[in-house]
């Protein structure tokens, strides 16, 4: 257990004495393999590129559903996870769909033809 206090702006503790001798690598893991320290990389949720078609489908779904919510009243940490997680499964379904069909009203040249109709819809 690493104790720690503050006094006039400085930071004061100490470790146990397993962890001063080596036997403990920060974190409080014995003979922790470095390759493996994930400690500040967590990530939520399931890696998408291991969900299927139906399950990425299902998680953008969910995601897109709580987006207005999250930058309305998120905290910025939730709001920062919410931006990573997004691009991370918009990147997995991109990914897999580079011939997706775009609508041509959702392109420059369509929305420059909604402009030049009458009434501009």
């Amino acid at each position: 257990m690493f104790v720690q206090w503050t006094q006039k702006g400085e930071i004061h503790g100490f470790l146990p004495d397993a962890a001063r001798s080596g036997y403990c690598l920060p974190g409080g893991y014995p003979d922790a393999p470095k390759e493996h320290d994930d400690r500040g990389t967590a990530m939520n949720g399931v890696d998408p590129g291991l969900l299927d078609d139906q399950q990425l489908m299902k998680e953008l779904e969910t995601i897109h559903r709580t987006r207005h919510d999250t930058l309305l009243h998120g905290s910025n940490d939730a709001l920062r996870v919410h931006n990573e997680r997004m691009a991370q499964l918009e990147g997995e379904y991109l990914r897999r769909n580079p011939r997706r069909p775009v609508a041509p009203g959702r392109t420059r040249e369509g929305a420059r033809e909604r402009e030049r109709r009458p009434g501009g819809a």
